[in-house]
């Protein structure tokens, strides 16, 4: 179930609307605004408050049950302690009435009234009992307790009655409240007629009145536990949600132009995970925000250089001198030219982002390297050479291993001079890797600049007439990321560099694009 009722939204362009209207503006501003406060009042509570309401209740319900049980289970044992009370004191009655001799003279007894007499003499009631010697006719001894009346009563009588004859117990309603008669009749040889017994009545109503207290006892502390444990809960769920709520702060302080803000990271749990995780998709971003801005600030510089020289000679043209005409029209094509080939080297390198920019098939590198040496001899007066070409296959795309090589061949061309060496070549390596290569005895890349060369619009030191624009190694780069590689630089023994994409012999394909369904206008 949502955490909010779900309510209609308020379209960003209503059919028929002018948002330029000031008046209009205002309008769909206050809908959202009303649309906004009406969310906000029928949001449900927090999770914080669900979780410690969940656990009260839980914990409530627990209690309950347990008190259920244990009134239940102690009631009956108190009922059991209490037949078994009067079933003892039946007991010591018979084991007295056995010895047939008063302990304190030494003779027999002289009938059955006067043997229960002495023996309720000698015995001692538990809590809520009383004994009473029942003649056949009334109850002529009762030992001391406060609810001897209870022996007048007609209810008690009339029970005690139906029991002297043959024993039992039974449950009475008497002014003490309910009690347990148990009834034993003691034959005697004096008066046959006469039927004279031992009476045991239990008063239950103390031992619920115990039970009841021992209740009470039990709700107080119930009580008290469920206090503490509602308030551990909501400071535990308080402690443990920290983390959303530095979430949502750090969430809400993320704008298009500030992405610093980061989530604090403490502990080892899952909320922390969701930290963490939530702080590298922050570097992402920002990363990413921060390389677009770059391009976009490198890009508009390069292009700013064209179109101020066509900006410049368009305005200063006399269109009525010929001459004039034909050599901007050669300087202006030429600045067309430099423009498209950024604009192209621009749209490679964000292609290169896209799963299906490379096509990797099963290619025959030593094949490729020659063929593309073959294209690089008519480029530039050099000293082309091929190193000696193992067997290489692997999982690439040729026609982009060729434009990388083509465009290291390039580069080479800018940093050397004729008669200079460019060799080209490839490698096979034991570790599951290819390599192919351009090494040349030009000018060499400095070691600081190694890094810089790669990134976009990135240059070293320059030729003069160099007019590229630094995107050269960053398409190869990417060309090998692409791949699965690795570009490296180094030096050529003797002087110049060596340009090497590492490539992994068997290509591992990007995750394919999810497809999205976008809502219809």
């Amino acid at each position: 179930m949502n955490d909010t009722t779900e309510l209609p939204a308020v379209p960003d362009d209503l059919p028929g609307d002018d948002l330029s209207s000031p008046g209009q503006a205002r309008s769909l501003a206050a809908s959202r605004s009303r649309q906004a406060r009406l969310v906000k009042a029928v949001r449900s509570p927090s999770v914080r408050t669900r979780l410690t309401t969940s656990m009260a209740v839980l914990t409530a319900l627990a209690l309950l049950a347990a008190g259920v049980v244990i009134w239940t289970l102690e009631s009956n044992r108190r009922h059991a302690a209490t037949v078994d009370d009067a079933s003892q004191q039946i007991s010591e009655l018979r084991s007295f009435a056995a010895s047939g001799t008063d302990p304190e003279t030494g003779e027999a007894f002289a009938d059955a009234t006067d043997l229960v007499s002495t023996f309720m003499g000698r015995s001692v009631p538990g809590p809520g009992e009383m004994l009473a010697l029942w003649d056949g006719v009334t109850v002529p001894l009762v030992t001391a307790s406060k609810h001897r009346r209870v022996v007048r009563e007609d209810a008690f009588v009339d029970a005690v009655s139906g029991l002297a004859g043959v024993g039992g117990s039974a449950e009475v309603d008497t002014a003490a409240g309910p009690a347990l008669v148990t009834v034993q009749p003691v034959s005697t040889t004096s008066a046959a007629e006469a039927t004279t017994a031992l009476v045991v009545v239990s008063f239950l109503d103390e031992q619920r009145d115990a039970l009841i207290s021992l209740m009470r006892t039990y709700t107080v502390v119930s009580l008290l536990a469920l206090l503490l444990i509602t308030g551990i809960a909501a400071w535990q769920s308080r402690r443990l949600l920290m983390p959303l709520r530095r979430l949502a702060s750090a969430a809400r302080e993320v704008s298009g132009s500030d992405l610093s803000s980061r989530v604090p990271e403490t502990g080892n749990d899952d909320l922390t995970d969701l930290a963490r995780t939530v702080n590298a998709m922050l570097d992402r971003l920002e990363t990413s925000f921060e390389g677009q801005r770059r391009f976009l600030d490198d890009a508009g510089h390069e292009l700013r250089t064209p179109l101020t020289v066509l900006s410049g000679h368009l305005e200063l043209l006399d269109p009525d001198d010929a001459d004039e005409v034909a050599a901007t029209r050669d300087l202006l094509l030429d600045e067309v030219d430099r423009m498209s080939r950024l604009v192209d080297d621009l749209i490679l390198l964000t292609k290169s982002r896209r799963p299906d920019f490379v096509t990797p098939t099963p290619t025959d590198l030593d094949d490729l390297v020659a063929s593309v040496l073959t294209k690089a001899r008519p480029l530039a007066p050099r000293d082309w050479r091929l190193a000696p070409l193992p067997a290489v296959q692997a999982e690439v795309d040729a026609q982009r291993i060729t434009q990388a090589l083509l465009q290291l061949v390039d580069n080479a061309i800018k940093h050397t001079g004729d008669g200079d060496v460019i060799t080209l070549g490839c490698d096979d390596h034991a570790n599951g890797t290819v390599s192919v290569w351009v090494a040349d005895t030009g000018d060499g890349i400095a070691p600081e600049h190694r890094e810089l060369v790669l990134q976009r619009f990135g240059r070293s030191a320059t030729r003069p007439g160099d007019e590229g624009f630094g995107l050269g190694l960053s398409i190869v780069a990417a060309i090998a990321d692409a791949h699965g590689g690795t570009v490296r630089l180094e030096d050529t023994p003797g002087g110049g560099a060596t340009v090497t994409l590492d490539l992994p012999v068997h290509h591992l394909p990007a995750a394919a694009p999810q497809e999205h369904s976008w809502p219809t206008s």
